[in-house]
């Protein structure tokens, strides 16, 4: 019997049943299928990839829209356009392969790419904001299908104002590489710029070995990624944690404001949580590669995803004074 449970369509493998699911194979069909469902009163969930959810258990009065749209064109010589569906990983070996440059050290990020702009997706010094020139939208409110330029988005720190709305849906982006034979410069390299290609393997073997790339025998991949943003506060909240904590070297980067963004796994780990916490008898437990991912081990229900976060937030916020914001997107639980 197939299984179309939010278990079975999720990273984290946790999740009741949708009232329906609906797959969509191409971007027409998506908006189509979503206007339908607003038109008659049916509360929805669009799925891509799954990377960025959590959903709680039992039956859900919704119905799952899953973006299959998948494809990726070269339209000109620098520019892709990439369905909604399309695994995003796939897209960044594509454009290597093609010797372009700038989404490089997005390697090996789950999910697809509809889901990149919606919290502008980055890792190791890269955003998708610096690709990205436009996104075909669906607005729900109007019922337009259009392309909008990236700035309408408001892009900033795995924000945009599409996250958490759900005011209209991705269906296609567009993008806008470089030809290069070097990477940009990799933040966890002190800047070094390597190969594309190798670059690309350099990334996939980093997150391999903090369990961020999806392998279905590895239960530290069984995860919605870095659970939670890393923070970002005043200049003196920053200064006060590090002389309360007494080691030099705490990760802080200035940011324009005038603020820091810290590491919000310094202070998980600062904060007493230990890789593999709270232990091998829990359902759910932090990475043992890796303290900002939260997994299940295989038995783990939504309400046990909820339970840790919790703990780990309120352990955060007890010894240092800040508020850890979860990234992934929440349906039917809450995490206050």
């Amino acid at each position: 019997m197939f299984d179309s449970s939010f278990a079975s369509l999720t990273t984290l493998r946790v999740g009741g049943s949708p009232r329906d699911l609906i797959r969509c194979g191409s971007a027409g069909e998506l908006a189509a299928t979503v206007a339908r469902l607003d038109a008659e009163g049916q509360p929805l969930l669009v799925v891509g990839g799954g990377s960025n959810l959590l959903v709680a258990e039992g039956q859900l009065d919704l119905v799952a829209v899953i973006a299959e749209n998948k494809g990726i064109e070269l339209i000109d010589a620098h520019t892709l356009r990439v369905g909604a569906g399309t695994v995003w990983d796939d897209v960044v070996a594509f454009a290597v392969e093609r010797g372009l440059g700038g989404i490089e050290a997005l390697s090996g990020i789950p999910g697809s790419a509809g889901a990149t702009p919606v919290q502008n997706v980055g890792a190791y010094g890269a955003e998708i904001s610096e690709v990205l020139t436009r996104v075909r939208l669906y607005d729900r409110e109007t019922g337009r299908d259009e392309w909008v330029p990236a700035a309408a988005l408001e892009l900033a720190y795995r924000y945009s104002n599409l996250k958490f709305t759900q005011r209209a849906v991705v269906l296609e982006v567009e993008l806008r590489l470089e030809e290069a034979e070097l990477s940009r410069p990799l933040r966890h390299l002190g800047g070094e710029r390597l190969p594309l290609a190798q670059a690309r393997e350099n990334i996939l073997e980093t997150r391999r070995a903090k369990g961020m790339v999806l392998d279905g025998a590895d239960h530290d991949t069984w995860s919605a990624g870095s659970f939670f943003t890393n923070p970002v506060v005043d200049a003196a909240l920053a200064d006060a944690i590090e002389a309360k904590v007494g080691e030099a070297g705490m990760p802080r980067f200035a940011q324009p404001d005038g603020r820091e963004k810290l590491s919000a796994a310094w202070l998980i780990e600062r904060a007493g949580f230990h890789r593999g916490y709270p232990g091998e008898a829990a359902p759910a437990r932090l990475s043992t590669k890796h303290t900002l991912a939260l997994t299940n081990r295989g038995g783990a229900t939504a309400d046990d995803i909820v339970a840790l976060a919790r703990e780990v937030r309120g352990g955060v916020e007890k010894r240092f004074g800040v508020t850890l914001v979860p990234e992934p997107v929440w349906v039917g639980v809450a995490i206050d």
